[in-house]
């Protein structure tokens, strides 16, 4: 701890003795950022500078819940067409829907979202037109008019009709 300082000694020479002794001491040897410039200046005066700082030291990001919204409406339509199953597409889109209307209906710090729920038909039908044709396997050929004509006789019987 230092000393107080004596009533007759001014404040700075005080202060230049304190200094002066430290660096005959070494303690002011090898502090980090000696000889580096010091950071932000030169830069624009920001009264949160701070805040960036500490956010940034956490890595820590804050988006507006409305700006959020937007961006994971984007990706997932982005994403819909590597969605594996036509359910799961319906299940993402209902989700989203589900998000905007609770949006729609609260107010949160920041800009709205200003989203209408999605229309899941039309976007499922966009799902289908991106999916890649399921391979079909021919239909075996009836090799005799005789194996045609039992094949049609067991199809009525099995409706039930003479």
């Amino acid at each position: 701890m230092t000393e107080r300082k004596p009533s007759s000694m001014s404040w700075e020479t005080w202060v230049d003795r304190q200094f002066r002794e430290a660096r005959e001491r070494g303690e002011l040897d090898d502090l980090p950022g000696f000889g580096k410039p010091l950071p932000g200046v030169g830069e624009e005066w920001d009264e949160l500078w701070w805040v960036k700082q500490k956010l940034a030291r956490e890595n820590v990001s804050y988006t507006p819940p409305g700006l959020q919204l937007r961006k994971d409406v984007e990706e997932a339509l982005e994403g819909l067409p590597s969605i594996p199953t036509e359910a799961k597409a319906r299940q993402v889109l209902e989700a989203l829907n589900v998000r905007i209307v609770d949006s729609n209906r609260m107010a949160h710090d920041g800009p709205p979202a200003n989203l209408m729920p999605l229309d899941v038909e039309r976007f499922v039908a966009i799902w289908r037109n991106h999916q890649p044709e399921p391979a079909r396997e021919p239909e075996p050929e009836l090799a005799t008019r005789a194996e045609a004509g039992r094949a049609w006789y067991a199809w009525r019987r099995r409706r039930g009709s003479r």
